[in-house]
């Protein structure tokens, strides 16, 4: 009976050792001593940046102008795209393919030799139990009665299911040493290949830039709303009058005409100040003086196609006065629109209602007694001031900093105050909100005028006696035919 037993003492410390193997060479081999099939490794970001997930469409971020004033635009071109249909990127793509196929059974057999590792690590408390007990009874045979003998035998049916684990170990490190070979011959069968595609005859690429360059304008061309996704470090243009105001260009006519107008104040405005240019106003000189023929409130006006869109003080009445005429060409009611302090922004001032234009056109943002002080948005037309359509945000407007236009969607700031960010947005295409997280720089601590101009795509902001701009970065996916 001892000789039996001694035979299966020899099998177990035989198990040890090889469980004591894998727990130092399986890892390594696994993750194949940080080459670059690793979790985190080259080869991944390559694939990744190489291969990103299928689009609809060009994807396009863009932003105003900048100093110079050139257009800032960032495109990232779909995933299906004539460079693809190249013989060459077509063989570079399948063999990364390949390569990324390999990580992933790579990374099951990780995830699976891990916890066969656990399984054999669990069961060495046991093993050692066994093999102390296989020793006492090797030097003295007489020790192991019957009772100890069954608990002995008891123990190692226990540690019969290593076997197979134990089985695949060694299966799963063959296989991983011939992946790691697999890879390294397609590691240079990739680099002659990337070689060979850098080859490309110069006025060949150059070509293939024109005709990119020309389908990146054609985009541009369509390029028209987007949604919000940052904005820009402030860009303090002046400072000058009080702690509330408002200043703002056309927000449609011609790029051609560079005016700027300014209303210092939030009660009882009637001075408006136009300056011929940007410069001009940086200057503070050259002006021309309006008059305005009613009494303004609050800071919530807007430049629409030359003519100045205000409201007129102690009602909900919308006032549309034309520059060059010097004259009022309609005034119309806002049905059922708070006025007077009654629904302000979180700042006061008589920001009842606040007229603001986009891409979509003319648009008033204000309350009324039926709505319970939610902000309500009516889109305008033009002309004669009616009411086209109107929604109801459900966002309390006396919780709202300030608020603004883009592409058809209501952008609100938690607060007028330091630390504001834009916090809510409501989607007039959808009928639909959502919770935002976009900060911005309130660099002056208490902003009394925000509105956005399509023309130029920059948020112009009062902020407590400081004119400031902002840019903005929409992202659009423009839907294009043939790729």
């Amino acid at each position: 009976m001892s000789v039996p037993m001694l035979k299966i003492g020899a099998v177990l410390s035989t198990m040890a050792m090889v469980t004591n193997w894998m727990s130092q060479t399986l890892p390594s081999l696994v993750g194949l001593n940080g080459t670059t099939i690793s979790r985190g490794g080259t080869s991944e970001r390559i694939v990744s940046a190489l291969y990103p997930s299928p689009e609809e469409g060009w994807q396009i971020y863009s932003s105003a102008q900048d100093a110079d004033g050139k257009c800032i635009c960032t495109v990232v071109a779909p995933a299906q795209n004539m460079c693809n249909r190249d013989p060459r990127s077509r063989q570079l793509r399948q063999l990364m393919e390949k390569v990324q196929n390999i990580s992933q059974s790579m990374e099951v057999l990780d995830l699976r030799t891990y916890r066969d590792l656990e399984y054999v690590k669990n069961t060495e408390s046991l093993m050692k139990v066994v093999d102390g007990k296989l020793k006492v009874a090797s030097d003295n045979p007489r020790s192991l009665n019957p009772k100890g003998f069954q608990e002995l035998k008891d123990k190692v049916t226990q540690l019969l299911p290593l076997l197979p684990v134990l089985e695949q170990y060694k299966n799963d490190a063959k296989m991983i040493l011939r992946l790691r070979e697999e890879v390294r011959n397609l590691s240079l069968v990739l680099m002659a290949i990337q070689e060979e595609m850098g080859a490309y005859d110069y006025e060949e690429l150059r070509q293939r830039v024109l005709l990119l360059e020309t389908r990146l304008h054609s985009c541009m061309q369509k390029l028209g709303c987007g949604k919000l996704t940052g904005v820009s470090n402030p860009i303090t243009v002046r400072a000058s009058g009080s702690r509330f105001g408002c200043w703002m260009t056309d927000t449609m006519i011609p790029s051609s005409d560079s005016r700027v107008w300014y209303i210092d104040g939030y009660f009882k405005g009637r001075r408006v100040l136009e300056y011929r240019t940007m410069s001009e106003f940086v200057e503070g000189q050259r002006f021309m003086q309006h008059t305005l023929p009613h009494h303004s409130a609050g800071t919530g006006h807007v430049v629409y196609n030359g003519s100045l869109y205000y409201n007129k003080y102690q009602s909900n009445i919308i006032v549309k006065y034309h520059f060059r005429s010097r004259s009022v060409l309609v005034q119309r009611s806002l049905s059922g629109a708070g006025y007077n302090n009654t629904f302000p922004y979180s700042w006061g001032g008589y920001s009842d209602i606040d007229l603001m234009a986009d891409e979509n056109g003319l648009w008033a943002v204000y309350t009324t007694i039926p709505n319970a002080g939610n902000i309500v948005i009516s889109r305008l037309e033009p002309q004669t001031l009616e009411v086209l359509q109107t929604w109801d945000t459900g966002y309390p407007k006396r919780s709202a900093g300030e608020s603004f236009m883009i592409c058809g969607t209501l952008y609100v700031t938690n607060s007028h105050l330091a630390g504001a960010k834009i916090y809510f947005a409501y989607y007039t295409n959808t009928s639909s909100y959502e919770y935002t997280d976009i900060p911005f720089h309130n660099q002056y601590s208490h902003i009394s005028m925000m509105d956005y101009n399509p023309r130029e795509r920059m948020l112009y902001t009062w902020n407590n006696g400081h004119q400031v701009l902002y840019h903005v970065t929409l992202f659009q996916v423009i839907k294009t035919s043939g790729d």
